[in-house]
């Protein structure tokens, strides 16, 4: 379960994921997270079994041109045979087309591979995104997740892709070359092994601090990603603010940080490159010398010496390759680090092993001595005994100052979070013993701030009730007073609306809520603000559709323009998440105390304004 009290006790373990908010250890230093990808590969078998076929036709080959090299010299050149020189590149020929072949079938079934495995991945990650309770998204930054389900993926598909693949046939080469080293010359394949532990030395050292400088290359990206999202979705106030010299430098500040993190990888693979070429290469041109020695004092023959000459390049070139890629393999084995870090994160909100059905639709809710506390806020309680009956039908409004508790009345009726104490029932069913989807399908909301989706008007109505067909969702656009702006649109219901709505003006985007929330036919109706974005006339055709959709359903209503909610059947006034008084309008400013206050404020302004 996500818990962020974690986030601090965990940080001397390591850096802290700023998509989970929790500690990750940077320290690991193996290539065993890789092993996490099975479960995506392990059902395309026999694509695995025919890439890893290529790969050893691929290695094969490669080495079996060192035979071919060794006969030349050897009974070609030396002994002036022209047939064998025929025979021999038609051996050639047939060992550089089993390479293709072979190259072929790997670059294509690795390829395949790589983008079946992002595909998975990505929608593995998206489902489990969505499965994640409110509590886990108050801490997350969206764009290191979002970094998370692109970057790092596609970061694992060139692993699978190239970066795998490649090493695997280096080592396939590695192993055979050095065996045949050995067939070759017991003595100069010693010289070689003094080389071999040098190199891999050099990589785990090198390899450890790669890792390292890997996640935080990739993490410095991922705040960028969350920076420029954040600038973005709020850029109307960056300009009304004049805050663009500052977000301007904020920005250059975090690509700096991001540069000097990619310059710091870069130069400790650059090194562990160059010191593996130093040493291989060195070590190549000591064998030259000693070979040379023993053809001269007749040891081994020209064709030994060429042909353990191409089983050293093809070696030291394997190991260079490695070493190389090993630096990808860290980064590869850090992003599933990452993915699986994210994957790891346990909603608290899920579906219990035998959810309770909800009896037929009817909406009677009842709060009991509701205690609750945010995770992030664990010391300041949101609510504290909070009780609160509805019966079906029922229209209630919930008025009183901000984080008096209205909103997370809500938000625990949508069980986007449990309460710490007491019980909350729709129909008779604790909230927590039924499916949250089965819950929420039953409950349709029209928030302060509306949400419109990147698509067309039909499709950000029928977001209520998906399946829906186009009659209804005009039917629904016309009860919420939509339909004349929207078919006034260029394209009218087909018409986009642009990246969060931003085509539309605020009374706009929440009459296409309004419309949403008729489409969904709920029987329990949350009003957030609803009609706090409308000018008088628009709110007074909304609320004459409003009253319509309520009848015969109940009805939480969160006003603070309390105007719109004296027809309420009863109003509950709040204050420091309990509840401090309730009644009707007419009874609770009779009664005096924090609503009285409220009312004769906005009542008296009101009055103050029309003379």
């Amino acid at each position: 379960m996500f818990n962020p009290r974690r986030q601090a006790r965990q940080a001397s373990a390591g850096e802290v994921d700023p998509a989970t908010g929790v500690a990750t250890d940077v320290r690991q230093r193996d290539l065993k997270p890789l092993l996490r990808l099975w479960p995506f590969v392990r059902p395309h078998g026999w694509r695995i079994a025919g890439a890893g076929i290529a790969l050893v036709i691929g290695a094969v080959s490669t080495l079996v041109l060192g035979l071919v090299l060794r006969g030349l010299v050897d009974r070609g050149f030396s002994e002036g045979n022209p047939a064998f020189l025929d025979r021999a590149l038609l051996f050639m020929l047939g060992a550089i087309a089993m390479m293709a072949l072979a190259a072929y079938m790997r670059m294509y079934l690795g390829t395949w591979l790589g983008e079946r495995l992002v595909a998975d991945l990505r929608k593995a990650l998206f489902k489990h995104m969505l499965s994640l309770d409110m509590a886990f998204y108050e801490t997350a930054k969206t764009g290191a997740v979002v970094s998370r389900i692109t970057a790092d993926t596609t970061l694992l598909q060139s692993v699978v892709t190239t970066s795998a693949p490649i090493a695997l046939r280096q080592m396939m080469t590695l192993i055979g070359g050095l065996a045949l080293l050995f067939y070759t010359s017991a003595k100069l394949t010693a010289l070689v092994l003094i080389v071999v532990p040098l190199v891999v030395g050099s990589i785990i050292v090198f390899g450890r601090r790669v890792r390292v400088l890997s996640r935080n290359t990739r993490d410095r990206v991922a705040d960028i990603g969350a920076y420029v999202s954040e600038m973005l979705n709020a850029i109307a106030t960056v300009q009304a603010f004049s805050r663009e010299p500052t977000a301007r430098r904020e920005f250059g500040a975090s690509a700096e940080r991001t540069f000097m993190a990619s310059v710091d990888y870069a130069r400790v693979r650059a090194m562990l490159t160059a010191f593996v070429m130093l040493v291989v290469f060195a070590a190549i041109g000591i064998i030259l010398w000693v070979g040379g020695r023993e053809v001269f004092a007749g040891r081994m023959s020209g064709g030994d010496l060429a042909a353990f000459i191409f089983y050293s390049t093809v070696v030291a070139g394997a190991v260079g390759s490695i070493s190389e890629i090993m630096a990808e393999l860290q980064r590869g084995s850090a992003a599933i680090d990452r993915i699986q870090g994210l994957l790891d994160v346990r909603p608290a909100i899920a579906p219990p092993a035998e959810p309770v059905t909800l009896p037929i639709a009817a909406g009677a809710i009842q709060f009991d001595e509701v205690e609750f506390r945010y995770p992030t806020r664990p010391d300041a309680p949101a609510l504290t005994g909070f009780s609160l009956s509805a019966e079906p039908g029922d229209t209630i409004a919930l008025v009183g100052p901000s984080g008096a508790g209205k909103t997370t009345v809500f938000q625990l009726l949508l069980r986007f979070f449990d309460p710490q104490q007491g019980v909350i029932t729709m129909d008779g069913v604790d909230l927590r013993a039924c499916d949250p989807q089965a819950l929420r399908s039953r409950i349709a909301i029209v928030s302060q701030d509306p949400v419109i989706f990147s698509t067309t008007a039909m499709e950000n109505i029928r977001y209520g009730r998906p399946e829906a067909s186009d009659a209804e969702v005009r039917a629904a656009a016309v009860a919420a007073n939509a339909s004349g702006f929207i078919e006034a649109l260029t394209d009218g219901y087909g018409t986009f609306l642009g990246e969060r709505g931003v085509r539309l003006s605020g009374g706009q985007r929440q009459r296409i809520a309004i419309a949403r929330a008729i489409l969904r036919n709920p029987s329990v109706l949350l009003l957030d603000e609803a009609t706090s974005a409308l000018d008088a006339e628009s709110e007074r055709a909304v609320q004459d559709a409003l009253e319509p959709l309520m009848r015969g359903r109940t009805t939480l209503i969160i006003a603070h323009r309390l105007a719109t909610v004296q027809k309420a059947q009863r109003i509950v006034v709040m204050e420091e998440g309990r509840i401090v008084a309730s009644g009707t309008h007419a009874e609770l400013v009779r009664h005096g105390g924090l609503y009285a206050r409220l009312a004769a404020l906005q009542f008296d302004v009101h009055a103050a304004a029309a003379e």
